[in-house]
């Protein structure tokens, strides 16, 4: 068994990458796109080349635990792509419309942000971003990433505490996300273990690869060690599920719920089966990140 980040990835065949400029803001490391560089994620991200993320010759097995979604999509989340540097290949996660002022702001993992380094110590930059709120139900209105950040205390895909970031999008003919696609409320007050737990996320399998929203529904145990403080459950989502909300009260009619964490890591087994799932605890530094996404 290994504990791994559940991203989706495919190598692509080539893409000349803007650098995006890094600014850091106190507490945060935010990264901010041009005008230029979001229309060009806008021209790459075609409807083919989302698609082509679940056409790879091997995804791991279908879920059993995780079920295809049926109904109404759930307000706010959708499908974040984009591309990763140096390695040239493109990615995909989960990610949520959250309240704010600007309407723009959406939730994800830290790792769909945060590459991290690779064998030689680079940098992997991630960018030519987009979100597709509602992908699968036909919906592909596609908003460009403007700007994005994750607390200081997030050391990368290595870690597991504070693995949440933040994204802020452009309107789309004059209407913003949240106008668009809905919210999903999200709190910071710390839920009693167990929790009943509703899980979404885009993962990138046998079962649908990555067109179809999956849900599971698993109570969450809080577990504490040495090194962080996690919610577990035995939920099967695979890669492309990271960022997925962890949703309390969770109302199947209306698809909503109250955010109290993001699919984080899982841990896999031989055959490319997901085992279980963990999100990171809502810690003071991840609601500061949230509090001023508005400034994104």
């Amino acid at each position: 068994m290994k504990s791994v980040v559940l991203l989706s990835l495919l190598l692509a065949a080539s893409l000349t990458v803007v650098t995006p400029a890094s600014a850091a803001e106190p507490g945060q490391v935010v990264t901010r796109f041009s005008e230029a560089d979001r229309a060009a994620a806008l021209a790459y991200w075609t409807p083919e080349r989302m698609r082509k993320l679940g056409q790879q010759e091997w995804l791991p097995p279908a879920e059993t635990v995780g079920k295809l979604w049926e109904g109404a999509m759930p307000p706010g989340v959708g499908r974040l792509f984009f591309h990763a540097e140096p390695g040239n290949y493109d990615e995909s996660c989960t990610a949520t419309v959250v309240p704010s002022a600007t309407k723009d702001v959406a939730l994800t993992a830290g790792h769909c942000l945060n590459g991290g380094f690779d064998r030689w110590d680079n940098e992997i930059k991630h960018g030519t971003m987009v979100f597709v709120p509602g992908y699968g139900d036909g919906a592909r209105q596609v908003f460009a990433v403007r700007a994005f950040a994750w607390s200081d205390t997030y050391r990368g895909p290595t870690s597991a505490a504070d693995d949440d970031g933040v994204i802020a999008l452009d309107p789309v003919d004059g209407k913003h996300v949240a106008e668009v696609a809905g919210v999903q409320e999200i709190s910071f007050d710390q839920p009693p273990s167990p929790v009943p737990t509703t899980m979404l996320g885009y993962p990138v399998s046998a079962l649908a690869r990555g067109e179809k929203l999956v849900s599971c529904e698993r109570p969450a145990t809080l577990d504490t060690n040495s090194v962080s403080t996690v919610w577990e459950t035995t939920c099967d989502l695979a890669g492309g599920s990271s960022g997925g909300p962890w949703l309390r009260n969770f109302d199947p009619a209306s698809g909503k719920g109250t955010i109290y964490g993001v699919t984080s890591r899982g841990t896999m087994d031989e055959n490319g089966v997901t085992t279980d799932l963990s999100a990171a605890l809502f810690t003071p530094a991840v609601r500061d990140l949230y509090a001023s996404a508005d400034r994104l």
